[in-house]
């Protein structure tokens, strides 16, 4: 019988999928157990196989996101060791997975780290988060020249709303807003709002929660 760890991948992308699964059989540590496109299929599949290793994406075209169903594997099954993935620059993910009890966040882009070594020390007991955060370039800038609170109304900007929507949703005027988004227009060099949205969903630089459990 092998002593192998069992991995069980899930990841909406094909190509993703297709990593995971690489890195899985490479190893001697490891063997995989399935790999699958859903994270509602990866909390069927823990119900019904014993699995040692979940490395998840957060984020999925169809169903559940990978947050939510993390959380739910780690309620049924605590010893079962999870590793959530993002290709995403988007941090607030981070806390939200700890307050879960996930073992382990790899940031797919971003992280020096490599998937193996993350691996290795998940199954040893440790707890891999990232040391420092993803700071992608945003047209003229980096993600970070922008404020806390403009990643915010950047973050409902993606979303497609307007300003008042925005603000609402902020508890600010409309026309702090307003001032918010030509002050990241002018630090980018990016031309219109449309423009901040559209490259910052591109670059993944933030995601709304919304979009996060909508899979977008």
């Amino acid at each position: 019988m092998s002593d192998r760890y069992k991995v069980l991948v899930v990841d909406d992308q094909y190509v993703a999928r297709s990593f995971f699964e690489i890195h899985v059989e490479m190893t001697k540590r490891y063997e995989l157990e399935a790999s699958l496109a859903t994270a509602e299929q990866a909390v069927s599949w823990c119900m019904e196989h014993p699995v040692d290793l979940v490395i998840m994406d957060v984020m999925m075209k169809r169903g559940l996101d990978g947050l939510t169903c993390a959380r739910t594997i780690k309620i049924n099954h605590p010893e079962t060791r999870i590793i959530l993935v993002t290709s995403t620059a988007e941090s607030r993910w981070i806390e939200k997975a700890r307050q879960a009890g996930i073992d382990s966040f790899w940031f797919k882009e971003y992280s020096d780290i490599p998937l193996t070594q993350v691996m290795d020390r998940t199954m040893n007991g440790e707890s891999i988060y990232p040391d420092s955060l993803p700071n992608p370039d945003f047209g003229e800038i980096t993600k970070y020249d922008l404020s806390k609170r403009e990643l915010e109304v950047l973050r409902e900007l993606t979303r497609n709303l307007t300003n008042e929507e925005i603000a609402e949703d902020l508890h600010i005027s409309p026309s702090t807003v307003k001032r918010h988004i030509e002050n990241m227009i002018a630090k980018t060099g990016y031309r219109s709002r449309v423009d901040l949205a559209v490259n910052a969903r591109l670059l993944g630089l933030v995601v709304h929660e919304d979009n996060r459990k909508k899979g977008r």
